[in-house]
């Protein structure tokens, strides 16, 4: 499945509540794997962003739908990356010119 990297910053409304972040982290999980999706890893970081998580999910469709989900929530903003493996980017790049 893919790879998807999300970087996350609290809202005002986050941060106000912060206590209850590990309960909102873990319905979070449950609704991503609801979707289809699987957490891989969960970070809370010092510097930019608050908190970064590493899933794979079938396609971009459960992706949004996630993200969508989290953003209506109103407790962080989100940045999304695809992420390719190695081996998957030697795949794409093999009949380049």
């Amino acid at each position: 499945m893919p790879i998807y990297i999300t970087l996350m910053k609290l809202t005002e409304q986050g941060a106000k509540q912060i206590q209850d972040a590990p309960k909102r982290i873990e319905s979070g999980i449950k609704y991503l794997e609801k979707l289809g999706g699987k957490l891989l890893a969960f970070y809370v970081t010092l510097g930019e962003y608050d908190y970064i998580g590493i899933a794979d999910a079938p396609n971009d469709d459960v992706v949004m739908r996630f993200l969508l989900g989290l953003g209506m929530a109103g407790n962080v903003r989100t940045k999304t990356l695809k992420a390719y493996t190695p081996e998957q980017m030697a795949k794409i790049v093999k009949d380049l010119p």
